[in-house]
């Protein structure tokens, strides 16, 4: 299929896509390389066509996807990718899509920012079955990444993305309005979630963080516009290939996220899991987008024993363990530990929610509350004993810098 990459109204690249496996062929003509998705290059005039399609088939959902075999066959589908063309592209995380050689189509007529979407391929996700064959499949959903289980809708004229928790707690969405009230009692710029129960199971809720007028651009893209060097951690190699875009703000918010991760103990924040946001017109850097995907975190899938031991708790996405990630932080004096006296009833109520008993018994929340305080303490008295941050090193460096399977 001959398809024209574009960025909003812009046309970028020429491009043809596989029908069967959904990957791109083949790059044409480049009408405007400067639109080209962050770390994609050109040389000698050609797109690096093994870089579009690690940023093409990255837009797709992952194999892991909690639901995502069964959705696969209902639709009778080999794999996720050529969902990808049957949408066109589009998502609601940023302003790319494919328009068809002689559609015809345009971006105001078919973007999801300001059009409807279908909901079918949702529900199928969600395990309601396909009401139409074959389904619509003009929808985000198509190219929603991450492994819960999740679906965009529209409520009040507002792009709402529902997602779910795994087993055998449940704890992810409870755990992001608890990420949430941490963040305001800093005064982290983050992404509000709330929790909404359906049929005894618990979602998070929350709003798009772009509109349409602007775009997140993953870690991970930001880390492809240059080489890193074997003598540089990732950690500066982020710094620096940040630098070189022009994107403000960056060594103040990864102090806040690297805290903010220590305090709730998040396993899981991978280089898709925080990024930059951008004019997808103008391509100014706007600044770090506000914190989102908190959810894996606070023992989420361990045991209370497990919890108990530091050893069992892992981070991403500088180093493997919190203790060595804090040793990046450049400046503690922003954090208010006054305003995190009541951090453990947040955690306690969020957590003993009428609903949640199905799911997690008293002693659970308890040791829950009580290591979020153990680890608020060890904070303050790092806090209090360090000037600035040590010399970096690649020492105990993130290997694999994915999504968790749940």
């Amino acid at each position: 299929m001959l398809c024209i990459l574009m960025h909003r109204k812009t046309p970028v690249v020429e491009i043809e896509i596989d029908n069967n496996s959904g990957l791109i062929q083949r790059t044409g003509a480049v009408f405007n390389e400067f639109h080209l998705p962050v770390g994609v290059s050109i040389r000698h005039g050609i797109t690096d066509r093994s870089a579009l399609n690690e940023w093409w088939t990255d837009r797709s959902i992952p194999a892991s996807r909690s639901g995502i075999r069964e959705a696969l066959e209902v639709l009778n589908l080999p794999n996720t990718r050529p969902l990808l063309a049957k949408c066109c592209g589009l998502s609601l995380s940023d302003q790319y899509w494919i328009c068809p050689d002689g559609s015809g189509l345009t971006w105001e007529s078919i973007n999801f920012f300001s059009n409807s979407f279908s909901n079918e391929f949702g529900d199928i996700l969600f395990g309601k079955g396909c009401a139409n064959d074959p389904p619509d499949f003009l929808s985000p959903d198509c190219t929603c990444d991450g492994n819960l289980k999740k679906k965009w809708k529209i409520t009040e004229r507002k792009r709402i993305l529902i997602k779910g928790g795994s087993n055998p707690y449940r704890q992810q969405p409870l755990n992001e309005v608890i990420a949430t009230k941490i963040m305001h009692l800093l005064g982290i710029p983050c992404v509000p979630y709330s929790v909404l129960w359906s049929k005894g199971e618990p979602y998070s809720i929350c709003e798009d963080l772009v509109d349409e007028k602007t775009e997140l651009v993953p870690a991970w893209r930001i880390l492809k516009v240059e080489k890193q060097s074997n003598s540089i951690s990732l950690y500066q190699h982020f710094l620096n290939c940040a630098d070189m875009l022009g994107i403000p703000g960056v060594r103040q918010f990864l102090d806040r996220m690297i805290v903010l991760d220590y305090i709730i103990a998040n396993e899981d924040r991978h280089l898709n899991n925080f990024g930059a946001v951008r004019d997808a017109e103008t391509l100014e850097w706007i600044g770090m987008a506000p914190i989102y995907d908190s959810g894996s975190s606070l023992g989420y899938d361990k045991t209370v024993p497990m919890m108990l031991n530091r050893n069992e708790t892992v981070c991403k996405p500088f180093k493997k363990y919190h203790e060595e990630q804090l040793k990046l932080v450049y400046s503690f004096d922003w954090i208010d530990f006054d305003a995190l006296g009541d951090v453990k009833n947040i955690v306690v109520e969020t957590l003993s929610d009428e609903n949640a008993k199905a799911y997690m018994d008293d002693f659970r929340i308890k040791m829950i509350g009580e290591l979020v305080c153990r680890r608020i303490r060890d904070l303050q008295t790092l806090a209090m004993s360090v000037g600035r941050r040590q010399e970096i090193n690649t020492d105990d460096e993130v290997e694999k810098n994915i999504a968790a399977d749940y």
